[in-house]
């Protein structure tokens, strides 16, 4: 998978949300997984425009 910004406000790349989720490995949903991402990277805080973005990147990652 290739890097990029997914919140440009709080500049959170995809490669941030990854790492976040390998730390919490122990997450039984996808909105419990964005609320622990926000809370470790800010993102979606700023404008909220990247929010579906996230929201993607996490269900991505965790169905691997």
């Amino acid at each position: 998978m290739q890097n990029y910004t997914i919140c440009n406000c709080k500049k959170v790349t995809y490669f941030d949300v990854e790492d976040v989720l390998h730390q919490h490995s122990d997450f039984a949903s996808v909105e419990k997984a964005f609320e622990d991402v926000q809370k470790i990277t800010h993102c979606s805080t700023g404008c909220g425009g990247c929010h579906d973005k996230i929201m993607d990147a996490i269900s991505e990652i965790m169905s691997r």
